[in-house]
């Protein structure tokens, strides 16, 4: 493993690729901080809801540079995982960038089950929710996370369970 400060693993995807999961596992497994801070977490320190939350992101730009500043900040505090949409462009210190894939009915039905709804609307949903995200990104950032060709590992979430993907995730960290 890295010989630096600690370990800093950033792993990235759209939603329903597993991040927040295999994050957590990965971060377990290696004893690692996690950080996941989301948008989520906004919602609940400004004691609003999530959909708020992105609502007002649509609008305005302080809720993505929150989440952007907070997540780095806490990711150089200690060894970690970081998990987020951005965390492997963000975190440019980070020893392992995982950007994680899977299809839009893999991803919607990962979704369905956590929130619930048709996996035809949800399907809708994530695909709205991608371009949203993908706009943004581009105009906060010029970030276009439809091209991770930076990562250094890019796992297929359709074909593997969260735990499978730790461990791939894991093995490639073990192997630095």
């Amino acid at each position: 493993m890295s010989s630096k400060a600690g370990l800093r693993i950033a792993i990235s995807g759209r939603s329903g690729c597993g991040n927040t999961t295999v994050s957590q596992i990965l971060a377990d497994s290696l004893g690692l901080k996690l950080v996941n801070y989301t948008f989520r977490s906004i919602a609940e320190e400004d004691g609003i809801s999530f959909d708020d939350v992105c609502r007002r992101a649509e609008t305005a730009d302080e809720d993505d540079l929150r989440v952007d500043r907070t997540q780095v900040t806490m990711a150089m505090e200690a060894p970690s995982v970081l998990g987020s949409r951005l965390a492997i462009w963000m975190l440019e210190d980070a020893d392992l960038k995982v950007f994680l894939t899977g299809s839009p009915e893999t991803r919607a039905g990962r979704i369905l089950m956590r929130e619930g709804g048709s996996l035809e609307d949800q399907i809708k949903a994530t695909s709205a929710r991608d371009k949203r995200d993908h706009d943004r990104y581009k105009r906060l950032y010029d970030i276009d996370n439809n091209d991770y060709a930076l990562a250094d590992l890019v796992v297929d979430t359709d074909r593997f369970d969260a735990a499978e993907v730790a461990d791939i995730i894991e093995t490639a960290a073990r192997n630095l």
